[in-house]
């Protein structure tokens, strides 16, 4: 098996980072989102949710850029 796991020898906290339905989300958020069925939610290890994105991709650079390690959970 070729899974990666984060770096478990980092000192930098992690973030999950989540897909979100956005039927799931508040109406006032959903009303902005015409089209979209599906977001990615950055969280902090403690559970804070610190940013809501669009894509994979960008949920990952985003919690590199801001010295998080990024772990994916489904």
């Amino acid at each position: 098996m070729n899974t990666k796991f984060p770096n478990l020898n980092s000192t930098k906290p992690i973030a999950y980072v989540r897909p979100v339905q956005v039927s799931d989300l508040p109406d006032d958020v959903r009303d902005q989102l015409d089209g979209v069925t599906q977001m990615y939610a950055i969280h902090h290890e403690e559970g804070d949710q610190l940013a809501l994105v669009s894509d994979r991709t960008m949920a990952f650079v985003m919690a590199r850029q801001n010295d998080f390690e990024p772990v994916s959970v489904h």
